[in-house]
């Protein structure tokens, strides 16, 4: 480890100590925190199942950068340059049509044997892997619904998919050592007003209870479901809304996933996770970054995604939330867009984790507004960057921006020539 890092690093413990915060503890307990890295980003949104299908659902993925992973192989040698550029060990989120087979299956078809690949590699890479039905892109989603379809024969197509990526999912957890967290999301909605607003969440009520009738070992596979404000193409009304899956999940013990984009644009998912841990046993996160609507955006190390780390610290809910990552750029490098995304995620949890939380939070509950503030704002300059430096230095992967340049050589010796 160069002697300028290590000395730097040294010099912010003592400052950091001053407040009674173990920097190194702090990194320890860093370690531990696995982000689920959405392989999605890497061919946008395309899988391996349909490629040629055109995206549906509200998906929209534009640019037009070279080299996007057209094979399983190319996107696991894709994710494995992302992770030597990432501090930690984590996990990668597969959806369903990502599957690695050589037979043609339909989505209702598929077992734990279509993913074998990806199970072996995450073995070789110690890697764990999350899943999700894909309920979008394909002939039975075209007209706009899925587990709320008003024909049952569509319907049980889309019960029979859920059911069997739930399967799927316990497989990975059982295989891998690593809980999988299997999340449902659902782009079925109206472009304009309905009249009738109950029947498809009533229709969708009954197709979860069914999906989740089977009781599988919370070990292997935990179920999310996650909620949406609009799409395009469900403007005006989305059967899967925020109130339903909040009511859905706490009634029946299921994680409930709060995605960044998935609000009004002057909703943030911080200001949530205080009221839901009250409520649930966990909680899934997928952290994006909307710009004015849910335009998926690669995650920086905004106010927001600071807040979302400073929440989960806090409250002491690193133990009970599991994050996830969830945008799709194809108007740069996509290599690159992953290591931005998740390198800023652990810097957010890091600073979090460096903050004078007992001393804030007695200063508040003493009615000392004032050092609350100005605390709060010094520790903004307090020397986080030298913490992080030693901790990518420390866990063997490029400091500060160093890690660009092997980026662009992957991208001259690799993605250039995928045409």
């Amino acid at each position: 480890m160069p002697s300028d890092i290590e000395k730097n690093y040294e010099e912010a413990k003592k400052l950091y100590a001053r407040h009674g915060i173990d920097v190194d503890k702090a990194l320890e307990r860093l370690t531990d925190i696995k982000i689920s890295m959405h392989c999605w980003q890497g061919d946008d949104v395309r899988g391996f199942l349909n490629r040629d299908q055109e995206l549906t659902g509200g998906i929209s993925v534009t640019g037009s950068y070279p080299g996007a992973a057209r094979t399983p192989e190319e996107l696991r040698a894709d994710l494995e340059k992302a992770f030597t550029l990432i501090p930690g060990k984590h996990k990668v989120n597969l959806h369903a049509i990502y599957a690695d087979t050589d037979e043609k299956v339909e989505l209702d078809r598929l077992e734990p044997k279509h993913f074998e690949r990806w199970v072996d590699w995450a073995k070789e890479q110690g890697l764990g892997l999350d899943f999700n039905p894909t309920c979008f892109s394909h002939e039975n989603s075209k007209d706009g619904f899925t587990l709320s379809h008003p024909d049952p024969a569509i319907r049980r197509f889309w019960i029979d998919h859920c059911k069997a990526s739930r399967k799927i999912g316990a497989y990975f957890g059982e295989q891998l050592g690593q809980t999988c967290v299997t999340n449902v999301w659902i782009p079925d909605g109206f472009k304009d007003t309905p009249v009738d607003r109950m029947a498809p969440r009533r229709r969708l009520k009954d197709a979860l209870d069914e999906v989740f009738a089977e009781p599988l070992n919370p070990a292997f596979n935990l179920d999310a479901v996650e909620s949406k404000l609009f799409g395009l193409g469900s403007e005006a009304y989305v059967v899967g809304s925020h109130e339903f899956y909040m009511g859905y999940g706490i009634q029946n013990d299921k994680l409930i996933c709060l995605d960044a984009g998935h609000f009004h644009p002057t909703e943030v998912i911080s200001n949530k996770l205080s009221s839901l841990a009250l409520f649930t046993n966990g909680i899934l996160l997928h952290v994006s970054r909307p710009m004015r609507w849910d335009s998926d955006h690669v995650v920086v190390l905004d106010d927001e995604l600071m807040d979302i780390g400073r929440e989960l610290v806090r409250h002491d809910l690193l133990d009970t939330t599991y994050i996830g990552l969830d945008f799709f750029d194809a108007s740069i490098n996509r290599v690159a867009a992953w290591v931005i995304g998740t390198r800023n995620t652990i810097k957010a949890l890091l600073k979090a984790l460096l903050e004078p939380v007992e001393a804030l939070k007695q200063a508040e509950l003493e009615g000392d507004y004032t050092t609350r503030l100005a605390l709060t704002e010094e520790f903004k300059t307090y020397p986080f960057g030298a913490v992080w430096d030693y901790y990518c230095a420390k866990q063997g992967v490029p400091v500060r921006e160093e890690w660009i340049a092997q980026v662009k050589q992957y991208e001259r010796e690799v993605l250039l020539n995928r045409g």
